[in-house]
């Protein structure tokens, strides 16, 4: 099964462990987060370097995974909705050669349990990978105990799926303990020689439905987990910078509009947080099956999450927005060979576009790289994370994100500094601005208050700073 493919392998290279999380955002132990229960990604921050301002070029999965997938930003890579593919997008996008296909061309063993690229459409891409890869598609809606229930047996009819589960079942019950058992068999059968293995693991938690285990569940208790803060919008933003949280009003049990009571957040908190949990279990396993096998010392491995994710805050539920909440993202490397790295953070911005060089840079591998990549290579902070490799990190959205894009109204720029978020909107018919954001986050870090209109010569400044 585990064939040496492509080109002659240097048996120094390290192997990668690379695990992706859904909609996963920064409400986990190595961020500081007291209410959840993360002990693996707990475990995991011990042993490598914390990213504390980590963002995503684009809050929904496929612009973002097809980003740090490609090294490209959203505007090059031209995916902008759940169904284009890169492939037929990007420049050259019929000879680009994603991540996971650059270490197999340089002689690694690629193998994709999950969901890695997105999971609709023909947005999946085999030739990336040594073998098929598997649990990579269907339907979030589809991974609950409710629809893999044969209809008869059914105790209620709903439209779509229930939007949280909370059943006294195992964990393969659902597909991230599948994946799981997937990913550490592979782990633990992959030959110790001269073949290095490229192996991502791609969850589907804590995404929408949340469905987790009871035992999960139990680990909270719902009375004691905080309210969302702020549960209103930032003072002074535009409507344009909002929305309806649609995606999770497509789900059973959740009204289509109007406000949601205080015990539907808490209950949907509640099943957020026990997602997380049950994600956590999963990469648990994975990594307990790395430290029994003969690869731990020569595997780096990477945590991160595709965007992040508002759980009640700002009185929104979902991604698809330019906030902070939206495009920040947890985001973890840990490489046995990097001592100076291990239980450290790093304050130093950081894009997940610069994944794919940061990458090929610690595996070796990075002298035979496209030239067109636009991430920076941030390997160095795993020598001394104290440095500040870059000055800003953009992320951009349009506006409404669901629905016909003939309903698009205009696209939201945002650039992140170690001090300010700006958001620039901009009308897609005419280019005409629209509105500004500017918030001040060593004052007011949950972004409650607008200060574009008492700013006006920063505003100018990082009005420059957005890619043209």
């Amino acid at each position: 099964m585990f064939c040496n493919v492509g080109a002659a392998t240097d048996s120094r290279r390290p192997n990668v462990l690379l695990i992706i999380a859904d909609d996963l955002n920064c409400a986990i132990g190595p961020y500081g987060d007291d209410s959840a229960v993360t002990p693996h990604l707990d475990s995991l921050a011990a042993r490598g370097l914390v990213f504390e301002r980590a963002y995503c070029q684009q809050a929904v999965c496929n612009p973002s995974r097809s980003s740090f997938l490609t090294g490209l930003r959203p505007g090059t890579v031209g995916v902008d909705d759940l169904r284009k593919s890169f492939r037929k997008t990007a420049p050259n996008g019929s000879t680009l050669v994603t991540l996971p296909e650059h270490f197999k061309n340089n002689g690694y063993f690629c193998q994709d349990i999950g969901k890695i690229f997105h999971n609709m459409g023909e947005t999946q891409d085999r030739r990336s990978w040594s073998i098929d890869e598997v649990l990579h598609r269907g339907t979030h809606a589809a991974d609950t105990v409710h629809t893999n229930t044969p209809e008869a047996a059914r105790t209620r009819r709903l439209s779509k799926a229930p939007v949280t589960e909370s059943l006294p079942v195992s964990d393969v019950a659902y597909r991230d303990g599948q994946i799981a058992n997937l990913a550490a068999a592979m782990i633990r059968d992959f030959p110790d020689g001269p073949q290095p293995f490229f192996l991502a693991v791609g969850f589907w938690r804590p995404h929408l439905p949340f469905v987790a285990p009871k035992k999960y569940w139990d680990l909270y208790d719902p009375a004691k987990l905080s309210q969302p803060f702020p549960q209103t919008p930032p003072e002074n933003v535009p409507e344009i910078a909002m929305h309806s949280s649609s995606e999770v009003r497509s789900y059973d049990g959740i009204p289509k509009e109007g406000d949601l009571s205080a015990e539907q957040n808490q209950h949907l908190r509640h099943g957020y947080y026990a997602s997380i949990s049950f994600l956590d279990a999963q990469v648990g396993e994975i990594l307990n099956a790395l430290d029994q096998s003969e690869h731990r010392d020569n595997t780096i491995v990477v945590f991160l999450s595709d965007h992040g994710f508002h759980i009640g805050q700002k009185s929104l539920w979902g991604k698809t927005t330019n906030f902070e909440l939206d495009a920040r993202v947890p985001f973890v490397i840990a490489d046995p060979r990097a001592p100076n790295s291990q239980g450290k953070s790093t304050a130093s911005l950081t894009e997940l576009v610069d994944l794919y060089p940061t990458l090929a840079s610690l595996a070796g591998i990075n002298g035979t790289l496209g030239p067109d990549l636009q991430g920076t290579d941030v390997s160095s902070l795993l020598t001394d994370p104290n440095q500040s490799l870059k000055n800003q990190a953009f992320t951009q959205h349009q506006h409404p994100f669901y629905g016909s894009r003939k309903n698009w109204k205009a696209w939201g720029h945002s650039v992140r500094t170690a001090r300010w978020r700006y958001t620039q909107w901009t009308s897609i018919e005419d280019g005409n601005l629209l509105a500004e954001e500017l918030y001040d986050h060593q004052s007011d870090p949950h972004e409650t208050q607008n200060v574009a209109a008492e700013h006006p010569e920063i505003v100018r400044d990082l009005q420059q700073r957005l890619p043209n």
